[in-house]
């Protein structure tokens, strides 16, 4: 999406036509992602999303409003005097969900010796003035790629690629036929 929340003509990308870079147009900036990250772990209030991003105000602002342009976040009225905004992620925003956690899991693996962060399924753990016996057990998250169509999980190598925009194949451009 641009702008204006219409999508994205990713034929007016430069190099290859593909949804990845038309993605990156609209939350391939680092400030955009970590103000999805922290919408997504419940921190809704500008302070507060600065604050655990560390972005700068001014470029938080630019890139919360073309989140918000995108269709990716949108504002809500939470004070009216002086007016003051949360922001909350749209159905858009929420999709982005496994790419936060795509990038949690890879820093894990790849960037840290211990996670930082860890996403846990279910209720969040008792703590120690809490019963133990509530029946809440939360489990840190091991998630899998499932194919929607077989059930099956995904593993890298049983991926093929399927291009489908003219004129491109996996190599890159193809000849354009010599005119007769």
């Amino acid at each position: 999406m641009n702008d204006s929340g219409s999508r994205i003509d990713i034929g007016a990308l430069p190099g290859r036509p593909c949804s990845a870079a038309a993605t990156l147009q609209v939350v391939g900036e680092k400030w955009a992602l970590l103000a999805v990250r922290e919408i997504f772990f419940g921190n809704h209030r500008f302070e507060a999303i600065a604050r655990n991003t560390g972005a700068p105000r001014d470029r938080l602002a630019a890139r919360l409003r073309s989140l918000e342009h995108a269709g990716v976040v949108e504002r809500r009225l939470y004070n009216e005097r002086p007016p003051r905004h949360e922001y909350h992620l749209t159905e858009a925003g929420r999709d982005l969900a496994p790419v936060i956690r795509a990038l949690l899991n890879w820093g894990d693996r790849w960037v840290h010796e211990e996670p930082p962060i860890v996403m846990v399924h279910g209720p969040v753990a008792a703590t120690d003035a809490e019963s133990e016996d509530d029946g809440a057990h939360g489990h840190d998250l091991d998630a899998a790629w499932i194919c929607r169509t077989c059930g099956e999980e995904v593993a890298m190598g049983a991926l093929t690629v399927d291009v489908r925009s003219p004129g491109w194949d996996r190599a890159g451009p193809t000849p354009t036929p010599a005119a007769p």
